[in-house]
């Protein structure tokens, strides 16, 4: 006879805890502070939102579908695992990707430095271009020896596709013999018997000073071709005839290829004139959507995994109990990685600039949760399949007005907090926050939030949930609002304390709706579609529009903007809450638990059942002679 396995609840609730806490640190170790590494890395305001709008998009489509996968394969550990390892392998791709600027700071309070130079001991010059106008390219330095310091002339510029020869070659006459040209101007070098020129880059076209004998214009040479006096002897006949039969053959197989596949050397050559900054910006979109679809699966799988087993177990009724660690991860995360990043010099191992760590961070946190995540408690229940619990929970949402004003608001509310999430430190950097006060600031705003339910009691006495839903929206439009107006690197931590109603206390309504509208058995599913897909869909949308206001109008107005659309909605909200009916339904589980000490008095239970539904028929009654 097989023998039933024993079911340690303390100990799951332990171990689900413990990975709650661990990749919600991993996550918020990471995840604000993306876009200030986009920032850095020299990419647009508009092109920050389309890849942060892109990244929700993706997990608003893939975390659902993964989970409905990894049930039906029962492979939700494999999953789990897997999506660790995975996306903390391909997030380092994202470092290996050179900047697009230039000139690329330490600091983080000063990204905008403009262009530099200035002559340092030994006859060195060196150079660099303002990250606006120049791609970033790699550093070549030539050494030029001259003749004898009375009649020492500066050598022609060379670039890193010019070939170095002939550098005994007299310099160039006339007026032209101290110029010498590069991607900013001219470049005056003092005379030394051996003397570096530093160039970062040079321009895409060059002109050729004149000739002061025939006074006719010089040809115009491309960045291919190599900057030399125009009076070189050309070359010999046996080379150029040694030469030209490689070049026909190399310019018919280039034509029979590109005739054989036009749409390819199209492509090809729109990658080709694309800029520095274009090319980067798909390759990070690329590797960024990678990252979300091996990320987005961990938190829907393992959330179904130990749902199922604590329901198995009888305890369902303790599931939320673990997301609460969840928060104070998120809270240590980003605070000590603000921290710990702030203290750490310049240039860390390999090079790689300093904002590198939270990567690093996320990694390490990553593989941590690995050997949790192998012992973490999952079940599959097969006898009860959920598939269609989404489709479901859209249609009870769909047939109350009071969950659809709460679906509208948590999407407003979505599309407000892109705002927040993707450019408040961008505000706050130019005001001049480092990480420190960052990480801080955002920490500051999780703990505001968790602290929530120690008013919650007192708050619901006094208000109901409807009128919570206006105070939290509300909040979150005079945080807005306030964002706009900062003055110093701490300015912005009194709004955060109002984390606690614009975070805390709203989805404490929207928990509260779910369980009015959700019938036994849909309660996560509707409060998925309010508080998940809801809240992604308008977090993605918004961040396409947020970058592209940014773009337009700046930061500021962004703020603005968002305050007064969540204050106009947040007017109207009250009167529509008041003209739609409200449709009461029994929810038998929560008089079942209130009156179970009554259970084995049957005179008592008819009556408690008898009068919930006189009451349920009273209202909905009373709702239809308003229409």
């Amino acid at each position: 006879m097989k023998r039933n396995k024993q079911i340690n609840i303390q100990h799951a609730l332990a171990l689900a805890g413990t990975f709650n806490f661990l990749s919600c640190c991993a996550r918020a170790s990471l995840l604000p502070f993306l876009t200030l590494f986009l920032r850095q890395q020299g990419l647009s305001p508009a092109m920050t939102g389309i890849i942060m709008g892109t990244k929700h998009l993706i997990a608003l489509l893939w975390s659902p579908a993964s989970s409905l996968l990894s049930k039906h394969y029962d492979k939700r550990r494999g999953v789990i695992v897997g999506s660790l390892v995975c996306s903390a392998v391909v997030v380092v791709l994202l470092l290996f990707l050179p900047p697009a600027d230039v000139h690329v700071n330490c600091t983080t309070s000063d990204l905008s430095g403009g262009p530099t130079g200035s002559p340092t001991g030994g006859g060195v010059m060196k150079s660099s271009a303002a990250p606006s106008t120049l791609p970033r390219t790699k550093i070549h330095t030539a050494t030029v020896p001259l003749t004898h310091a009375h009649e020492a002339k500066p050598a022609p510029a060379l670039t890193d596709e010019t070939a170095l020869y002939d550098l005994d070659k007299p310099p160039l006459p006339g007026e032209n013999a101290n110029k010498s040209l590069t991607a900013g101007g001219v470049i005056s070098v003092a005379p030394s018997t051996s003397t570096k020129v530093h160039i970062a880059s040079v321009s895409h076209s060059a002109r050729v000073p004149a000739n002061p004998l025939t006074d006719k214009p010089g040809p115009v040479l491309t960045d291919e071709a190599a900057l030399y006096d125009l009076d070189k002897p050309p070359l010999s006949e046996d080379v150029k005839s040694a030469a030209e039969p490689a070049a026909v053959r190399k310019r018919r197989s280039d034509k029979k290829m590109e005739e054989e596949n036009p749409s390819q050397f199209e492509f090809l050559g729109s990658l080709k004139v694309m800029d520095a900054q274009h090319q980067l910006f798909f390759l990070i979109l690329i590797a960024v959507s990678l990252w979300e679809f091996t990320a987005a699966p961990l938190e829907w799988t393992a959330d179904d995994g130990l749902y199922d087993y604590l329901d198995f177990a009888d305890a369902s009724d303790r599931y939320s109990s673990t997301s609460v660690w969840g928060v104070v991860g998120s809270a240590f995360g980003v605070g000590g990685a603000g921290l710990l990043v702030s203290q750490l010099p310049c240039l860390v191992a390999g090079g790689f600039p300093r904002s590198a760590a939270f990567f690093f961070l996320y990694v390490f946190i990553g593989f941590v949760t690995v050997p949790v995540a192998v012992y973490l408690p999952l079940y599959l229940n097969k006898k009860r399949d959920r598939g269609g619990g989404l489709l479901k929970a859209l249609q009870l949402v769909h047939s109350s007005p009071h969950a659809l004003l709460c679906v509208t608001t948590t999407f407003l509310v979505g599309a407000a907090g892109s705002a927040v999430d993707n450019f408040l430190l961008w505000q706050m950097q130019d005001h001049g926050s480092s990480e420190m006060h960052m990480g801080v600031s955002l920490a500051l705003a999780l703990v505001s939030q968790a602290a929530y339910p120690l008013l919650g009691g007192r708050i619901s006495k006094r208000l109901t949930p409807g009128k919570v839903l206006v105070v939290g929206a509300a909040s979150l439009g005079v945080q807005c609002f306030y964002y706009s107006f900062l003055w110093g690197p701490w300015a912005v931590f009194p709004a955060q304390m109002l984390s606690c109603f614009s975070s805390g206390a709203l989805w404490w309504a929207v928990k509260v709706q779910c369980e009015e509208v959700a019938t036994p058995g849909s309660e996560r599913s509707v409060r998925r579609v309010l508080s998940s897909l809801s809240l992604n869909l308008g977090i993605g949308l918004g961040s396409f529009a947020g970058g592209f206001v940014v773009q337009r109008f700046g930061l500021t107005w962004l703020f603005r903007g968002v305050a007064l659309c969540v204050m106009l909605w947040c007017a109207c909200l009250p009167l529509l809450q008041f003209k739609a009916p409200r449709q009461c339904r029994i929810n038998y589980s929560r008089l079942l638990a209130a009156n179970g000490s009554d259970a084995s008095d049957s005179e008592s239970e008819s009556d408690w059942l008898e009068k919930a539904m006189e009451e349920n028929r009273f209202k909905n009654n009373s709702g239809r002679r308003v229409h």
